[in-house]
């Protein structure tokens, strides 16, 4: 199997540094940048399967480097910052990263968030057989393609958007909790999983829905969480 190669983006050496030893002990090739601009060359120069991202960096910050690279790749983006408010955690997701860690952290905690994005990273890209469309009115959802369509026009989305709308689409009707949802698609414990799963349902909507203030296909159940209209 391909070695998976992460690309880890922090202005502080020691970090990128002690980051890359806890990576590599678990059999992953690391790649280092030390601010945006660097990592989006380095993500030209070869193959990479996840991106460690800080927020503040000089030259080009994390969240308009996440930006940058959502317009061209779904590759998943785990960003990090010194910040614990959840504004910031909240643009980030916003931006089109998958998930936040909050500096100082567990070396071993961002080894094993890494590895989970990985594995649905590779699950997305994956080919498991046989033509299977589900529809939805005007919405059709690929599940060899990976791919959701309104209206004949692909629309873009991230892994982690793309498993939210195959979750509710293949259910659709049924209504799925914000922890519910947040442990099957990040297969974690859902824990204070409402500011992040919300951020994601809002960019979805964005993409999907004519007029993200009124929906009709992804809809909130008031108190209980969300489903997919049929």
């Amino acid at each position: 199997m391909e070695q998976r190669v992460v690309l880890v983006v922090d202005d502080d050496k020691e970090i990128r540094d002690a980051i890359e030893i806890y990576l590599k002990h678990e059999g992953l090739s690391v790649l280092q940048a030390k601010d945006g601009l660097e990592a989006l060359e380095k993500l030209e120069s070869g193959p990479v399967h996840l991106v460690v991202l800080d927020v503040m960096m000089p030259k080009l910050d994390g969240i308009t480097a996440t930006f940058k690279i959502r317009e061209q790749r779904n590759l998943p983006i785990l960003m990090l910052s010194a910040k614990s408010e959840n504004s910031d955690k909240i643009l980030g997701l916003h931006v089109g990263a998958d998930d936040y860690m909050t500096k100082p952290f567990d070396p071993m905690e961002l080894v094993a968030r890494v590895k989970s994005l990985l594995r649905r990273y590779v699950s997305f890209g994956s080919y498991e057989g046989g033509k299977r469309t589900v529809r939805i009115r005007d919405l059709s959802l690929d599940q060899d393609a990976k791919e959701v369509a309104v209206s004949g026009e692909t629309v873009k989305l991230t892994p982690i958007e793309y498993k939210i709308v195959e979750l509710l689409t293949t259910n659709a009707g049924r209504v799925f909790s914000i922890q519910d949802i947040y442990e099957r698609v990040w297969k974690e414990p859902g824990y204070n999983a409402e500011n992040t799963v919300a951020v994601h349902i809002r960019k979805i909507r964005e993409k999907i829905e004519i007029d993200p203030k009124n929906p009709r296909y992804l809809k909130v159940v008031w108190g209980i969480g969300y489903k997919m209209e049929k």
